[in-house]
């Protein structure tokens, strides 16, 4: 146990001084690289904001205006005779847009519930199997692009609807 400990102190270390050394053994200016790369970072960074701001902007208007409230109502009714808890309708909503947002959310679930209820594991568990498929999509396709998306909000929403479905049996197979 002792040298995982050591591992994992030195990898981030070893790694810049590996790619540092390497670097230097082919004779790369590695300062100018450094801040090529810084400046292409920043103009990602530049790029991306507008949909970044927009994208959290309609969360908190989703939050605060009561939507997300009345779409939990609505879809708590509809999928409660699958079994699925309507406490959740809105962390799987909102996980898919913001995962800072969902972690908010998931916080006020262990509140009111616990950490080793059914509710609480499967919130656990649905946090680690689903993504937030609109944040990425518009961060990603922004920097790369990208305008024609095809079949990737289908795909995304099928591997998130999947991955809820599995949280839920797997919450209640470690209950």
């Amino acid at each position: 146990m002792r040298i995982l400990s050591v591992l994992s102190d030195l990898m981030i270390p070893l790694t810049i001084f590996s790619i540092v050394g390497f670097a230097l053994l082919m004779k790369c200016s590695v300062f100018d690289d450094f801040i090529t790369g810084a400046k292409d970072g920043l103009r990602t960074i530049a790029a991306i904001l507008p949909s970044l701001i927009g994208l959290m902007v309609a969360v908190g208007v989703l939050r605060s205006s009561g939507f997300l409230d009345f779409l939990s109502q609505i879809l708590g009714k509809l999928l409660s005779p699958v079994g699925f808890p309507s406490a959740l309708v809105p962390l799987s909503i909102i996980r898919m847009f913001s995962s800072s947002a969902a972690t908010g959310l998931l916080l006020d679930i262990y509140k009111e519930y616990g950490t080793d209820s059914y509710i609480g594991l499967s919130a656990s568990v649905m946090m680690c199997c689903t993504e937030t498929i609109f944040y990425t999509m518009s961060v990603y396709f922004a920097a790369a692009k990208v305008t024609k998306t095809r079949y990737t909000l289908a795909g995304a929403l099928l591997s998130t609807i999947s991955g809820i479905a599995v949280s839920m049996v797997l919450a209640g197979w470690l209950k």
